[in-house]
């Protein structure tokens, strides 16, 4: 693994809201605990036409805006230069190309270069093309291109782009980014699965009834109308997010903790999905679209009625959906996985319902023992929460439900870092572990593509929309549950106890 943190990061869209928001207060906070070397800079690459000190006070703003502080700021900033670039032409390619061999010379960065594409997914194919032939890529340290989601928009077109990116970068040097996998409590997974004797001799179809896993939202679209119509909540969520989340909780433990063998174990979970088509896809997963409701004491449209989005649109904004994963450990076991807009509150939460012990002897009345959970909380709260049941004080021997739980808050809690400032960092220093390989990928999109094909075919335009904002979803997803004897643990009731 590469341990060198010298490096060159140019950053293509630099003018936008994913570098303004994240990008550039996540760099600050790697600057200000020391993790970024005096051997860095940052190349801002967009088309607007901007002066160096126009985008460094553009830089200072954003951080500013985020994170309320401001110490070291404008020797952060200095490190920042601009590049006004046309995508299409190869002379601001080599404008940028002497740009960047001389801020190389100066801060002694060695070649080594990270091209970030914080820009629209269709630029990520002609953008490596000309990184190559334009020579920008022709370095004597690493090089590695980051790029965001979606790659592609199914199989065929993940496809195409990762034919363009591999011309002119190798599978190793192609980061691509899931900021699920950046959130300390998805991280953690690995952690709490593999270093406690308690879960891991249970992580199996003998002990574990089912695991739910849920990502809502309270905002609607917004201003995203137009990728939304070509997306939905299926290739927005579920095909990258929530399948990474489900191959992190299904995985085999690696042979050892390293990128490959970590990687190799996620692509083993994709492999043994249960293949759901034509006919059997109502039967697996539910799509929902919001209409008007009220979130938060504000009454909102519904999502027809929201900007750049057709009045009869058929794309959904909520997914729920079983996933089975058909190995000896898993077999048997549902993955429940439901994500969508509009939602009662915002919530990153995964459930992992035990089976009921054979036999309930402590009750005095008709009232059975909870089902022992384990709740790993990702956003907003961070942590984990432990269901048991204990004897009630006081009493004969009623049993009554205690938690055991720690937060990421608190006197001696972490201060959890963003997830593009963990990744970033990662990017930095070579490991790849928590970035999406090209197999996981392909895999992901096989599974999704069947789905979205039928309902491509299956018009639910007529009975859309079919959830009011503010609530968890349409009826069907619950039902969804209740055929197989289970349903969601409301996320109101799973709230971290947060450590005082």
């Amino acid at each position: 693994m590469e341990k060198s943190m010298a490096s060159l990061i140019m950053i293509f869209g630099a003018t936008g809201d994913l570098a303004k928001r994240k990008l550039f207060p996540s760099l600050y906070r790697l600057f200000e605990k020391g993790r970024l070397t005096k051997q860095f800079a940052v190349i801002g690459v967009a088309r607007r036409s901007l002066s160096n000190e126009e985008f460094q006070q553009s830089v200072k703003d954003s951080v500013l805006t985020a994170l309320k502080k401001d110490e070291n700021i404008d020797e952060f900033i200095s490190h920042f230069s601009y590049h006004s670039h046309d995508v299409a032409d190869s002379n601001s390619y080599a404008a940028l190309k002497n740009l960047a061999d001389q801020i190389d010379d100066h801060y002694s960065l060695k070649g080594n270069r990270i091209f970030y594409l914080a820009m629209a997914p269709e630029f990520f194919g002609p953008i490596a093309l000309h990184l190559k032939s334009d020579g920008l890529t022709d370095v004597k340290g690493y090089k590695r291109l980051v790029i965001e989601k979606p790659f592609g928009h199914d199989l065929e077109s993940a496809k195409e782009l990762n034919k363009q990116i591999r011309t002119a970068f190798s599978e190793s040097e192609v980061y691509r980014i899931d900021h699920y996998l950046g959130k300390e409590m998805v991280r953690n997974i690995e952690v709490i699965r593999f270093a406690n004797a308690i879960f891991e001799p249970l992580w199996n179809n003998r002990y574990i009834s089912n695991i739910q896993i849920t990502s809502s939202e309270t905002l609607g679209v917004e201003e995203r109308g137009r990728y939304y119509e070509s997306s939905g909540a299926l290739r927005d969520m579920l095909q990258n997010h929530m399948m990474q989340m489900v191959a992190l909780l299904a995985m085999e433990p690696p042979i050892k903790l390293t990128t490959d063998e970590i990687r190799s174990e996620k692509v083993r979970v994709f492999r043994a999905l249960r293949t759901v088509e034509g006919e059997q896809v109502k039967d697996y997963f539910v799509r929902g679209q919001y209409g008007e409701g009220t979130i938060e004491d504000e009454q909102v449209p519904k999502y027809r009625d929201e900007p750049m989005v057709e009045k009869d649109s058929n794309t959904e904004t909520f997914v729920a959906g079983k996933i089975m994963i058909d190995n000896f450990r898993w077999a048997g076991v549902p993955f429940y996985i439901r994500t969508g807009k509009r939602m009662t509150r915002k919530s990153t939460k995964i459930v992992v319902q035990f089976k009921d012990i054979p036999m309930n002897l402590y009750y005095q009345t008709e009232k059975m023992l909870n089902p022992n959970l384990l709740v790993i909380h990702i956003q907003p709260e961070e942590g984990i929460t432990l269901h048991l049941n204990a004897k009630k004080a006081g009493g004969h021997l009623d049993a009554q439900e205690v938690k055991l739980s720690f937060a990421n808050t608190g006197i001696h809690a972490m201060n959890t870092p963003e997830g593009y400032e963990k990744l970033l960092y990662d990017c930095m220093r070579g490991d790849a572990t928590n970035f999406t390989h090209w197999d996981e990928v392909a895999y992901s999109w096989n599974f999704v593509d069947k789905i979205s094909e039928v309902w491509q075919k299956t018009k639910a335009a007529d009975s859309f929309p079919n959830y009011q904002s503010g609530t968890m979803g349409p009826k069907a997803a619950d039902e969804l549950l209740e055929k197989d004897g289970y349903f969601w643990w409301p996320v109101t009731d799973l709230e971290v106890d947060m450590c005082k």
